[in-house]
């Protein structure tokens, strides 16, 4: 492992190992005008949700490392305490790229990008036509992290309204990330796409508790098959299933399919099937096919 102290390299070169690592990372696109009403829109990627009631939204335009210098975005909820965050598609990435181009005060990015302003119910800045998801703001709070060159500011802002487009929702009403097709940044020039190929589900755990690795017999913690994901499927559950004389007997035919001549199960195979189980959301017959081995050898 290589150990860095960011106090002991240039903050450049350490923006760009968080930039590299922290991945990966949805971008906000804000939308904010300044006092005269003049436009602006900004990409940033240090955004999230961090609470649904009160529903809040916090996004970090930086300090700019090379001259220290502050970002119209912030100058602007500064003075109105208003902003649209508008959520990025790969069918808008290109034009959200060219929004991030720092043109001079006062130029409209909207027009330079060709994306869509429409008015806002709630506040003055306008959300973006384009995106499929848009959150009128109101901005609580920015807290400065810092005075120098790469120094965030968290602009704290609390959803007044959202508006969704219904091309995006399922059959129950929800986003569905199919249809999203969100986009996030990665480090450098390169970001991910939240497409059919790169989306796989994670049964969530039991919500009262989980029997935990330390109840994985020793050969499964050994195995050379079962990844850690699978050991992770076989721990998450809350109670280990309890076999049954008869599943134990209709188990016993794929034991002795796993056996040598001499009689001894292999270990290897025992945990290629158990791998299939639990690849194909089995979790329960996993368990079972595991403790009726234990069992086998036990006799």
């Amino acid at each position: 492992m290589k150990t860095i102290d960011p106090k002991q390299i240039e903050t450049q070169v350490f923006q760009q190992i968080l930039s590299g690592a922290v991945v990966p990372r949805p971008i906000a696109l804000a939308s904010t005008v300044d006092l005269e009403g003049n436009v602006n829109l900004s990409p940033f990627s240090f955004f999230n949700c961090f609470s649904s009631n009160p529903p809040i939204l916090v996004f970090s335009p930086a300090r700019r490392v090379r001259n220290n210098t502050t970002k119209h975005t912030l100058e602007n909820v500064l003075e109105t305490k208003e902003v649209v965050i508008n959520i990025v598609n790969y069918q808008m990435v290109e034009q959200t790229s060219l929004s991030s181009v720092e043109f001079d005060q006062g130029v409209d990015e909207f027009k330079k990008s060709g994306l869509t302003p429409v008015v806002s119910e709630r506040i003055k800045p306008p959300r973006v036509k384009e995106s499929p998801v848009a959150f009128e703001c109101r901005v609580n709070e920015v807290k400065a992290l810092g005075e120098e060159g790469g120094a965030g500011h968290l602009v704290i802002c609390e959803v007044l309204l959202v508006h969704i487009d219904e091309s995006v929702l399922d059959d129950d009403n929800r986003i569905s990330p199919f249809k999203l097709d969100a986009v996030a940044r990665l480090g450098g020039d390169w970001y991910c796409r939240t497409n059919a190929q790169s989306l796989f589900e994670v049964p969530k755990p039991g919500t009262k508790s989980a029997v935990g690795f330390e109840a994985l017999p020793k050969s499964v913690l050994q195995s050379d098959i079962l990844t850690a994901n699978n050991l992770a499927r076989l721990a998450s559950v809350e109670v280990i299933p309890v076999l049954s004389e008869e599943e134990n007997q209709s188990l016993v035919k794929i034991i002795e399919d796993c056996t040598n001549e001499e009689g001894t199960v292999s270990t290897h195979l025992v945990h290629e099937k158990i791998k299939h189980y639990i690849d194909n959301a089995n979790v329960e017959m996993a368990w079972k096919l595991l403790l009726a081995v234990e069992f086998f050898n036990k006799k």
